[in-house]
């Protein structure tokens, strides 16, 4: 009889031992966005995209005044990527992400030897370890009562997590890059733009999309593989039918139905604000050359969901900052937000352009202005690595 017993506890203790290590039910979707400024020959600009009062809540952890000063002048925002995990029982994973080609800027929760492992220059990284899916308790999300872009992304059916003692619904984090940029694009006259694509794989969904002075028109493209002549968007389209378009191309490319809304929700009044801009999907291969993901255990399945957005100096742009520069409308110069400096730096290569006094003044004093109060409003900052000095 015990050798029997025996037998069937043989043939029991590898299946138990199995299920203990059975493959990933984790589910891991991440979105993000690269946003850039293109130059009059379509090629990405570089600009001062730290230079702007932050949209962040005062808990996001951020690097100190001078790593931004560092950082000030790139090609690409890496703007507000979030990992959600989908987990049916608790587990632990540690997280790395890799920005080869900039500075990580801003994250949250804490992240595990910071600062020393986030750093500016060849491969600047990011570490969660010991990340707790399933641990973290909504009730215990932090807030601060503002209207951040932050927020929205936590509306998703993601499980709560814990980090380094920080409960929370993703992890978060945003950086400046050289590199991230899949389209260029190039306006030809005033009737048409030309999209290029600059990877060996095909952007799956482009939009066009102009705003001017709250009369808006898309004009979607798909498939780009190479390069396409496409004419410029009659502004006859309102911008709930683009809300509708891009959530169905987000959910086609990986994310839920409410992740796609949280996303776009997160940049609603920044994507469709007046101005001419492009919209586009990037390939997976693209998104994993740029910023390496590594989660171990590794997930059963893992999707990564990143907008490029391609900031375009329109006719009707560049003739509003043209006339505000010669008047000294600072107004208007400053409804332009982060693009008015590289926007400007183009315009004013122009010939006859005109400078006014006030003007040259506000744009002297604007940058360093807005870089100090971006920093001074949530203290304190993670200190610059000393090997960074």
């Amino acid at each position: 009889m015990l050798p029997k017993v025996l037998s069937i506890l043989f043939l029991l203790v590898p299946a138990f031992a199995a299920d203990s290590v059975s493959p990933s039910t984790l589910t891991v979707h991440e979105w993000g966005t690269f946003t850039s400024v293109a130059g009059e020959n379509g090629a990405p600009l570089p600009w001062a995209s730290l230079a702007a009062p932050s949209d962040l809540p005062c808990f996001v952890y951020r690097l100190s005044a001078q790593c931004v000063k560092c950082a000030a002048r790139s090609t690409v925002r890496m703007e507000t990527p979030v990992i959600y995990f989908y987990a049916s029982q608790p587990q632990t994973v540690d997280v790395h992400v890799d920005l080869p080609s900039g500075v990580i800027t801003e994250w949250y929760p804490k992240a595990s030897g910071a600062p020393a492992t986030v750093t500016y220059g060849n491969s600047a990284t990011l570490d969660w370890n010991h990340v707790e899916i399933g641990a973290g308790d909504a009730a215990r999300f932090r807030t601060e009562g503002s209207d951040s872009h932050y927020y929205p992304a936590r509306n998703t059916d993601a499980s709560a997590l814990r980090a380094e003692g920080q409960d929370e619904k993703l992890l978060f984090y945003r950086g400046v890059a050289e590199r991230g940029v899949s389209l260029e694009a190039q306006l030809l006259a005033d009737t048409k733009v030309e999209l290029r694509n600059t990877g060996p794989a095909a952007i799956p969904f482009a939009v066009i999309f102009e705003n001017r002075e709250g009369r808006t028109g898309y004009r979607i493209v798909r498939d780009v593989r190479t390069r396409a002549a496409v004419s410029l968007p009659e502004l006859t389209t309102d911008v709930a039918a683009l809300h509708r378009d891009l959530h169905a191309a987000l959910m086609e490319a990986g994310l839920y139905a409410n992740e796609a809304a949280a996303m776009i929700d997160t940049w609603r009044d920044s994507w469709f604000e007046d101005g001419m801009r492009i919209f586009y999907i990037l390939p997976r291969a693209a998104v994993d050359a740029v910023l390496p993901l590594r989660i171990n255990p590794a997930p059963a399945a893992t999707v990564r969901v990143f907008v490029g957005r391609v900031e375009l100096l329109s006719a009707a742009t560049r003739k509003s900052i043209q006339a505000a520069l010669a008047s000294g409308d600072v107004a208007t110069l400053a409804s332009h937000g982060r693009f008015l400096e590289p926007f400007v730096a183009r315009i004013e290569t122009q010939p006859g352009t005109t400078i006014s006094a006030a003007a040259r003044a506000f744009l002297d004093s604007t940058g360093q202005q807005l870089a100090a109060n971006r920093v001074a409003q949530c203290q304190p900052a993670i200190p610059l690595p000393t090997n960074e000095q």
